[in-house]
């Protein structure tokens, strides 16, 4: 049976992952309502320049890879959705990995980000993407989330497999 304390602890870390998650999904879908409500499809603000906002409807994935495939996508999200729930909800004491706030942190920015653009999909049949650099694929605050988090998450593996790769067992 776990002590008050560790259970009070344990509520705060699903805490952290739930809050980051809905924060990254508001933030995200209200970017999106903005872009859709002040600039027509295809229009940019400024017009030119390094870094503009440009209305996009992207029926793909990342890069403009899987276009047209938006219940594929969809169901892909869904299933990435329910392992990240899993992971978080039950298997965070199995998985020491899991059971940290960085983690927490990471899946909620990864959560955050697929739920915000299955939002679209399921609503529009297209994410909104607007963040365009012009030399890059437009893309979104969610497809930004999902990016950190993944990031944030690869860091923390590297550095799992550094240290459990080291001869002493401790930091590299």
């Amino acid at each position: 049976m776990q002590r008050p304390s560790s259970l009070k602890a344990d509520w705060r870390q699903k805490a952290v992952f739930f809050v980051i998650a809905l924060l990254v999904i508001t933030v995200d879908q209200l970017s999106k309502l903005w872009i859709e409500l002040n600039l027509a499809v295809g229009e940019s603000l400024p017009e030119s320049g390094f870094l503009r906002l440009t209305h996009i409807q992207n029926t793909g994935a990342s890069f403009g890879f899987f276009q047209n495939q938006t219940l594929l996508l969809s169901i892909l999200s869904i299933i990435s959705i329910c392992i990240m729930l899993i992971l978080i909800i039950f298997m965070y004491r199995r998985i020491p990995l899991f059971s940290t706030a960085i983690a927490k942190v990471s899946l909620g920015l990864i959560l955050g980000g697929v739920a915000g653009n299955l939002i679209d999909r399921l609503s529009s049949g297209y994410v909104t993407d607007f963040i365009d650099f012009g030399f890059w694929p437009a893309f979104n605050v969610a497809d930004s989330a999902t990016v950190v988090g993944s990031i944030i998450l690869a860091y923390i593996l590297l550095r799992l497999a550094i240290k459990d790769g080291h001869p002493d067992g401790e930091d590299a």
